[in-house]
């Protein structure tokens, strides 16, 4: 009868301890993570921040599953410099980065500077980006020499290309990648309809291809840019119309993407971020997103340009339906996914800080608490502080006032419209319309202060000072 009593005893404690080494197996898996990049989506263009005429279901499953963060910026409101701060977890101003390079751009990313798939292969990590690059176009700026093991897609934006609204001549043929052999020297509108397909069937075969190793993919879609394409699967699809269309494809693709990891299993150990590179592209009307009420667009400073939606997802470690209000960046990835990865920091300066203890769901201090919104060249256009936001008078776009472009054509704008200096509570005012600079001289005289912190450390045009921190973009001698 003892020994009866005693083989159960160890029976049990050899099945607890197999668990527990499991569930220790289970924990020690490396993380993997996905950044799935929109380019010129507004606030409002997900059917949970309100888009009219489209769903986005995917999307909408991936909040209700995960994390939605509502405050969530961009680096900068325009395309090279988000992508830039996105990678190296700086400001883009700090690593030379300004504006969207041309297609004869001769300066892209710094060999000095480390991005984040370069940090994350030091753990071992397979690397890809699929989509769009924008960081420079001469080889020694590709992404295969920037710590990518693959890409496959275009250098810059979709619209640099014969057919943009310029007309003729304006741009050279558009090239497409992959790695560093151009298998495509004349993209068509034909090859742009199935973009956003074959990104996706990229990433997919990336994932499955990699699943008993850490990975880090990158799908950088072209759209919702200008000049807008959708494949025949969803065309027509929206009441809203093309912009709709490629809204709701766009989502298929996001669906597709987390369809993946459940079925090989990887939903535990895969960190999904979902974002968009800047706000919407306003003067292009129906061929154009929205910011959900927010002011200005793209290629602005105000909340419209550079607050966008960010969507994570991660089975297990994000408590779903979760819904925060803390301010994070887009250059707060970079820390973030190194410290998931347990891979050091680039020795250089960066600007990000780790958001993990928000993706976890610990209740802690957020652990950002400003941010610095440069634009141009280098114009300290605003800062933000708490709930706080102090707009600095500056040169600079408006959409307001025009008529709004259709079918692909756009507007006009005024890009050097005298803004005046403002002051605006963000918390009752997320559109900017209340001036309340004559009301709070001791919250005007804190934020001063960091613009102070910020000018001293990256400069500003407007103040003319130069700066002490900001490094050189990485330059060619030849196209």
């Amino acid at each position: 009868m003892k020994l009866k009593v005693y083989t159960i005893v160890l029976f049990i404690a050899v099945a607890f301890l197999f668990q527990a080494c499991t569930e220790v197996e289970k924990t020690e898996k490396p993380v993997n993570f996905v950044i799935i990049y929109f380019d010129d989506m507004g606030y409002g263009d997900l059917t949970l921040t309100g888009a009219l005429d489209y769903e986005t279901p995917h999307l909408d499953q991936m909040a209700a599953q995960g994390l939605f963060f509502t405050r969530h910026y961009s680096p900068q409101a325009v395309c090279s410099a988000s992508r830039a701060g996105l990678l190296t977890g700086c400001y883009p101003n700090r690593v030379g980065f300004s504006g969207a390079l041309s297609h004869a751009s001769k300066t892209g990313i710094s060999a000095d500077e480390e991005t984040l798939a370069e940090v994350l292969k030091k753990k071992g990590y397979a690397t890809a980006i699929y989509g769009k690059w924008h960081l420079g176009v001469q080889d020694k700026f590709l992404p295969t020499r920037h710590g990518f093991d693959e890409f496959y897609g275009i250098p810059y934006s979709n619209d640099m290309w014969p057919y943009h609204p310029r007309g003729p001549g304006a741009y050279p043929e558009l090239p497409l990648f992959e790695n560093e052999t151009i298998v495509n020297d004349a993209v068509t509108p034909d090859d742009q309809k199935q973009f956003t397909t074959e990104f996706t069937e990229r990433t997919v075969a990336f994932i499955q291809k990699n699943r008993e190793n850490p990975f880090f993919v990158y799908l950088a879609h072209p759209m919702p840019h200008v000049p807008l394409y959708v494949s025949d699967k969803f065309e027509g699809k929206s009441e809203q119309g093309l912009y709709g269309d490629v809204m709701m494809e766009l989502d298929w693709s996001v669906g597709q993407v987390i369809q993946t990891l459940k079925e090989n299993e990887l939903e535990k150990n895969t960190l999904v971020i979902f974002t968009s590179d800047n706000g919407p592209w306003l003067n292009y009307g129906n061929h154009a997103g929205t910011t959900g009420g927010l002011r200005e667009g793209k290629g602005t400073s105000f909340e419209g340009g550079q607050r966008v939606p960010c969507l994570m997802y991660w089975k297990g470690t994000i408590s779903p339906g979760t819904v925060n209000n803390a301010l994070i960046s887009s250059i707060d990835f970079l820390p973030t996914l190194a410290e998931f990865a347990g891979a050091p920091l680039p020795e250089k300066k960066i600007d990000g800080v780790s958001i993990s203890s928000l993706i976890k769901g610990e209740n802690v201090e957020p652990p950002r608490k400003s941010f610095w919104y440069y634009y141009r060249r280098n114009s300290l256009e605003a800062v933000q502080d708490g709930n706080w936001k102090l707009v600095f008078p500056h040169p600079g776009r408006t959409y307001g006032g025009f008529e709004p472009g259709n079918d692909g054509q756009p507007g006009r704008v005024n890009e050097n419209f005298p803004h005046e200096g403002g002051l605006y509570d963000l918390r009752r005012d997320p559109g900017e319309q209340y001036n309340l600079i004559e009301f709070y001289p001791e919250i005007v005289e804190r934020l001063e202060k960091i613009a102070a912190e910020a000018r001293e450390d990256l400069g500003d045009d407007l103040t003319e000072n130069p700066g002490k921190n900001r490094r050189e973009p990485g330059r060619a001698e030849n196209n």
